[in-house]
């Protein structure tokens, strides 16, 4: 489904846009999705321990897909078989898949990687194979699974890269956008290009001008979510990307998910996020909870909750009162406490809903302030200013 974006209100203190996604198939079809908004990731085709059924039940827009994931297993070819992603997992909302990228530079197993001007060359982390991934490699495979975005292949690279590596870099994930733009096939397919360079003003102008050039459907702001980044980094990014990019586009930040990053996102312009952030932390007994906790470095971050603590088992209050979600509304701490002390799934599962819920209504009651010219009232409330 080709997109549009349409800005309907920008908060009048702020930078944080109120706007709409329309989505349009091939038989003039439309769907439409409010922004700012926040999409649950789908990595093997699946949320994790949720069913197609639980996760439109939080409502969410967009979801994601891994490509380079769904490349290993079960490969392109079998889900283009299956009658494409949406077919193959049950989802007939829009879905965006990522290029891969990410993946290619971050898994463990291959840090030893040959990055070259053709591709980059590195090792499965399955089985240890020869793998070889190109821009035009990217974009194919994306085409085949056939989502509703497609994401340039660009290179990632470590918070710790200096100025003349990130500038390199750059250039040479420029050139891999032109190549993938040009190869890209499929009609009813929007294909996002992805600004990089770092905390550097500079190059992230460049970066921002060069690929904007390009005219793609939509931009990303990338690399702000390398683990070893701090959040700083992450807020120049945006504000020295964010100038440079299309105000009739849509602006996604890619891999960032803590509810105080959302807020700050927003109030720099940013309409998309995504983040595995909301089911991981489930699978481990967490459950996001309204307001912050400072890190120990005096940084906000988000306010949870860990239900395998003892002094949940008698406690016979849904996770929040305020929320409406599945799990709030039918079951207590005291119930999932006790299906994460014995290991049950459906502990991870109402967690898993609990969480993408919560981030799900963050970005509704940010729709709401901004509207409202209130936006600023809203973020300082919620960090506790």
């Amino acid at each position: 489904m080709k997109l549009k974006y349409q800005l309907i209100h920008q908060d009048k203190n702020t930078s944080a846009r109120y706007g709409k996604i329309i989505f349009t198939d091939k038989n003039g079809n439309t769907q439409e999705y409010e922004t700012p908004m926040f999409m649950p990731v789908g990595t093997q085709a699946t949320v994790k321990t949720l069913s197609p059924e639980q996760v439109a039940a939080t409502h969410p827009g967009i979801i994601l897909a891994n490509t380079y994931h769904l490349w290993q297993r079960p490969g392109a070819e079998i889900v283009t078989k299956a009658g494409g992603l949406h077919q193959f997992m049950n989802w007939h909302s829009p879905i965006l898949t990522d290029s891969g990228g990410y993946q290619v530079f971050s898994l463990a197993r291959n840090k030893k990687k040959d990055i070259t001007e053709e591709g980059v060359h590195f090792k499965s982390e399955l089985n240890g194979a020869s793998l070889f991934l190109t821009p035009e490699k990217s974009i194919q495979i994306q085409n085949l699974l056939d989502s509703d975005i497609a994401m340039s292949f660009d290179e990632c690279p470590p918070a710790s890269a200096d100025h003349t590596y990130l500038k390199n870099s750059i250039e040479r994930t420029l050139r891999w956008a032109e190549r993938g733009k040009n190869i890209h096939a499929n009609k009813n397919q929007n294909l996002f290009g992805i600004v990089q360079g770092g905390p550097y003003k500079d190059l992230r102008r460049f970066s921002a001008e060069q690929t904007v050039a390009m005219d793609f459907d939509g931009y990303a702001i990338g690399g702000v979510a390398n683990d070893d980044e701090c959040k700083d980094d992450m807020y120049k990014a945006i504000e020295f990307s964010e100038p440079y990019l299309p105000k009739d586009k849509l602006r996604y930040l890619m891999g960032v998910g803590e509810p105080v990053d959302l807020i700050e996102g927003v109030a720099r312009g940013v309409d998309i996020f995504d983040c595995v952030s909301p089911t991981r932390l489930a699978r481990h007994g967490n459950a996001l909870i309204s307001g912050i906790r400072l890190a120990e470095s005096g940084e906000p971050k988000e306010k949870r909750i860990n239900l395998k603590n003892a002094c949940f088992a008698e406690d016979f209050t849904p996770l929040e009162e305020t929320c409406d979600c599945y799990a709030c509304q039918h079951y207590t701490k005291a119930y999932i406490h006790h299906l994460m002390k014995c290991g049950e799934t459906f502990g991870a599962t109402l967690l898993s809903i609990h969480n993408i819920r919560f981030l799900i209504r963050l970005t509704e009651q940010m729709r709401d302030a901004i509207k409202a010219d209130e936006f600023k009232k809203f973020k300082d409330e919620f960090i506790g200013v």
